[in-house]
């Protein structure tokens, strides 16, 4: 069984995320998306809470190879422990490009066998990030076409408890 592993903060999961998990299960017998806990960030939602955003936001797609998780540790330790054959990640721009690659590349060093899936987002999803999101909605803007329908007043409530915080 191919198994593909969809790694990411997810803090939320956006409409382009929900994207390169529809074209990449697609690709594979098994999709895991994995929540990844990242003592340098400090996410909006719990670990918790995003692997239900995800879940969510997948609910009226057909994607029964697909599963959700979180995880805390290295990602090639998730990686092997799934039989992974590779990772998935969106790239918006060349910036993603040298990123991701970088981080390929010192996932194999850990890891040998680690091999990684680079998908490019479609040109209307390019500029949305979970940041753009989180800073737009904790100023009360707009975020309805950056995230998905299903989730939407979940974040709505969350950033607006921020607001008054």
């Amino acid at each position: 069984m191919n198994v593909m592993l969809f790694p990411g903060s997810f803090d939320p999961f956006t409409r382009g995320h929900r994207d390169i998990a529809r074209r990449a299960s697609k690709l594979c017998d098994k999709l895991v998306i994995a929540v990844l806990e990242n003592p340098s960030k400090q996410p909006t939602f719990t670990p918790e809470e995003r692997v239900e955003l995800i879940k969510l936001s997948l609910i009226n797609e057909d994607l029964n190879n697909v599963e959700v998780m979180s995880w805390s540790g290295l990602l090639v330790d998730l990686y092997k422990q799934l039989g992974c054959c590779a990772s998935v990640r969106g790239l918006r721009s060349e910036t993603d490009f040298r990123y991701e690659s970088e981080m390929a590349l010192a996932n194999r060093l850990l890891l040998p066998g680690y091999d990684v899936v680079l998908l490019p987002c479609r040109d209307d999803l390019s500029l949305i990030s979970s940041s753009m999101v989180k800073e737009v909605g904790l100023y009360g803007g707009d975020i309805s076409k950056m995230i998905p329908a299903e989730i939407i007043d979940i974040v709505k409530e969350k950033f607006s408890k921020g607001r008054t915080q």
